[in-house]
């Protein structure tokens, strides 16, 4: 699979991504869990913002990214990487957080896109993330759980809270790095399958 070009296209509302027929793939966590130093790994460029504050994405973060090949066999194609709000912290309170959340809400009951749960996995098995999970999975729309942050963690560490995240969710975190590269290329392997086979 070889990445051609990978570019920012919109930060909207839900009424307000791209409906071209294009695939999108979402990525949801709490607030500084990694979502868009995921995404400027994933493109090999920097095209999300990222910061250190919790509560920087605000609306509906939307990237195209074209890729040649992986599964589904040779050719090119395209998809949406859509980086939503985080949840679990909003400056302005809970007013603020409401808003963020809806804004998550509106993205999935328009699209029904496929999404992906980031989860630090120096902290599995937190409540939020587990509500977060719960609640995508009544929407239909929960493609799997990725461990941000790996790199961070010793091999015990890694093992310990891996098994944790498997436990938890019922099924097997994909681990990745945004710094180092890990688990990168099994993700895109996944969100190729979701995209070329929809």
């Amino acid at each position: 699979m070889k990445l051609l070009s990978a570019e920012f296209v919109i930060s909207a509302a839900a009424g307000e991504v791209p409906r071209d027929g294009l695939p999108h793939v979402a990525f949801v966590g709490r607030s500084n869990v990694g979502k868009s130093s995921l995404i400027n790994a994933l493109a090999r460029a920097r095209i999300a913002r990222t910061s250190a504050a919790p509560g920087k994405t605000r609306l509906a973060n939307v990237y195209r990214v074209t890729l040649e090949g992986g599964p589904g066999g040779p050719g090119r194609w395209s998809v949406y990487l859509v980086d939503l709000p985080g949840f679990g912290y909003a400056r302005g309170g809970e007013a603020a957080a409401k808003d963020l959340a809806g804004v998550s809400e509106a993205y999935f009951a328009a699209s029904r896109a496929p999404v992906f749960l980031l989860v630090d996995s120096r902290h599995p098995g937190l409540d939020s993330d587990v509500a977060a999970a719960r609640w995508l999975s009544n929407q239909g729309c929960h493609a799997g759980v990725v461990a941000t942050k790996i790199d961070k963690l010793t091999r015990a560490e890694r093992a310990r809270n891996l098994k944790t995240l498997e436990t938890t969710f019922g099924m097997a975190a994909t681990p990745v790095s945004a710094l180092d590269g890990e688990g990168l290329d099994d993700l895109w392997t996944k969100i190729a399958k979701l995209a070329r086979n929809r």
